[in-house]
């Protein structure tokens, strides 16, 4: 049974940072495509960023860029999601995401998702 299960969530202030886990269990990560995604209530789901394991791509949503950034550990086969100089509007609940055969901008399209982590930035 797959099992993406995240972590690292909480309440930091305006220009702090966080690294949000993405341990996969029954799944390598290694080879395909990891995404986070972020949602806040009545709002779409938001692609934050995907990296593509297989050669190495990332991309990130322009909201984020030059703050966020994915890494993955193969060791302990885990995804992370560096985010620094968090802003208000960052405040939501994240999600990790997995897909064979290379990324997708499309949460539906994801093979295996997790349960999400609070991420809460204050003013």
């Amino acid at each position: 049974q797959v099992q993406l299960v995240e972590s690292g969530g909480g309440s930091v202030p305006v220009g702090g940072s966080l690294n949000l886990s993405c341990a996969a269990l029954g799944y390598i990560i290694n080879g395909n495509c990891v995404a986070w995604f972020r949602q806040v209530p009545w709002n779409e789901r938001e692609m934050v960023g995907r990296l593509y394991t297989g050669n190495g791509v990332a991309a990130y949503g322009d909201s984020v860029k030059g703050r966020f950034t994915i890494s993955v550990d193969n060791t302990q086969n885990t995804a992370y999601l560096q985010m620094n100089n968090l802003k208000a509007e960052d405040t939501a609940i994240y999600y990790c995401a997995t897909r064979a055969y290379g990324c997708s901008t499309d949460w539906r399209n994801y093979d295996y998702r997790g349960q999400g982590t609070q991420v809460t930035v204050s003013s």
